[in-house]
């Protein structure tokens, strides 16, 4: 495990798929940390806003032929920084996942997880609030020091590239119902009312049926049908 910080850049996605595509090799368990971005990325090309004592890092996959569906590693990240997170609070329950890569506390938005393919690689920039919770855009927004002192970055980072490297070789070797059933048992439960746009800012609502073999949502339609759906951004609804 290698972690090198470095003090501002734009994107520390942007970096290592800059780095990959120039030839250079980055072995898994490498990190990239800012102190500051200009440029961070969210889902579906969102603008990532930065605070400094934050944690703003990403690193890489290298994605093997019989890998599972590199889909699935966003599931694999939400997993990690769940587990990470968790270790820090006195009430565990408090943080739970939501579709596709969301990690929640107390169903606000203290974080974010971007997923890029570069070549036979996947880069993985993850985004915390430890010290302080940026705006969104029609997002509540929360921080970990909300409920206690902020965690140091350093040691945050630590522990998350050692939780990530944890799920990344059991991702490799369990079955992706392992994956599938460890998500399902942290994030809103089975019959969710949920409203979801699509990739395309199309609206359909349903209620949640769990996840196809890749991570796509599944969503019970009130015909009965089922739609899958592989991007999209997912609101619960009130029953």
């Amino acid at each position: 495990m290698q972690i090198d910080t470095i003090g501002e850049t734009g994107s520390t996605n942007a970096d290592l798929a800059a780095r990959l595509l120039a030839g250079e090799t980055l072995a898994e368990g490498y990190w990239l940390v800012a102190d500051r971005q200009t440029a961070g990325r969210g889902r579906q090309g969102r603008q990532w806003l930065d605070t400094p004592g934050n944690f703003m890092g990403s690193t890489v996959v290298t994605l093997r032929a019989d890998d599972p569906p590199a889909m699935q590693l966003s599931m694999v990240a939400a997993l990690a920084l769940l587990e990470t997170v968790m270790q820090r609070l006195a009430d565990p329950s408090r943080v739970r996942l939501k579709w596709p890569n969301d990690v929640l506390l107390d169903g606000a938005k203290f974080s974010g997880i971007l997923l890029e393919r570069v070549k036979d690689h996947a880069v993985i920039g993850i985004g915390v609030n430890l010290v302080a919770a940026p705006p969104v855009e029609g997002r509540e927004t929360r921080a970990l020091s909300a409920l206690g002192p902020a965690p140091q970055r350093d040691a945050f980072a630590r522990d998350l590239a050692a939780a990530f490297a944890s799920e990344v070789a059991r991702w490799r070797s369990h079955s992706g119902d392992d994956l599938r059933t460890r998500w399902l048992a942290a994030a809103h439960p089975l019959g969710t009312p949920l409203s979801v746009h699509d990739e395309r800012g199309l609206a359909v609502s349903g209620q949640f049926a769990g996840l196809a073999d890749d991570g796509a949502l599944i969503l019970r339609l009130d015909d009965g049908s089922q739609r899958v759906i592989h991007a999209g951004d997912v609101t619960e609804e009130k029953a």
